[in-house]
């Protein structure tokens, strides 16, 4: 059965709509900075019909890069994922969204919660885990709700702690950090779950490691990355 095109009513290209998309998830820019650069390029299209087309077809792209690399990421056995939280306001009240990333800076998880509680991070590790797999170490802060969660699940003796030893969960906030001064913070938690899982995957798949990396293979593997994206839902 032949695979129907998510674009077939748009009149616009699907090119177009990629590069919007990619425009907007992947780099600090709000709507009307899309709109501007796009009209550079003899494209014109408002900023309201950018923020329609991420909502349509952000989570669909994520959804594909997610199913590509799922399988690839469960073949590791021995990961040490880094768990941490970052405190978000939504209309002024507090709210927290837990992220879980690898040892290469992958993000895995992200889950948006009202609670900083033991519920909220038993939830938040069986939604990791029944994703990616069981871990072989898991490092995190000091917060109590990680190790009554983890005493549920059976994995407290994977569990480490330390000083400096989450800095790569801490690390990978600010890419999401510059996101949200870009937008001026989110009004509805169901906003915030979407657009960091669509964010997520974006940044994943555009990661390259740049300063691991000799500029020949990073040149590859940014010119791989972007036909992909090109790629992405193609019927």
């Amino acid at each position: 059965m032949t695979k129907r095109s998510p674009f077939r009513y748009f009149k616009t290209s699907p090119e177009i709509i990629r590069l919007a998309v990619m425009m907007y998830v992947r780099f600090p820019l709000s709507l009307r900075n899309v709109e501007d650069l796009l009209h550079e390029r003899g494209i014109d299209v408002s900023h309201e019909t950018i923020r329609f087309w991420w909502n349509r077809f952000g989570p669909l792209f994520a959804s594909e890069i997610r199913k590509r690399r799922v399988q690839q990421l469960r073949s590791y056995s021995n990961w040490r994922w880094h768990l941490d939280e970052v405190f978000v306001k939504i209309n002024g009240v507090q709210h927290y969204l837990w992220r879980a990333v690898d040892h290469e800076a992958e993000v895995l998880e992200s889950y948006v919660t009202k609670r900083r509680d033991r519920a909220a991070a038993l939830k938040f590790l069986r939604k990791s885990m029944k994703r990616y797999g069981t871990p072989e170490v898991i490092v995190t802060d000091k917060l109590r709700s990680y190790g009554a969660a983890m005493k549920v699940v059976g994995n407290a003796v994977k569990q480490e702690t330390g000083r400096w030893k989450n800095n790569r969960a801490e690390n990978s906030h600010l890419p999401f950090r510059r996101r949200e001064r870009a937008m001026h913070r989110f009004r509805r938690m169901r906003s915030l779950q979407k657009f960091v899982s669509v964010h997520a995957s974006v940044f994943n798949h555009f990661n390259q490691e740049r300063s691991l990396s000799q500029r020949d293979h990073f040149k590859q593997k940014r010119t791989t990355a972007l036909a992909e994206w090109r790629g992405l839902c193609a019927a």
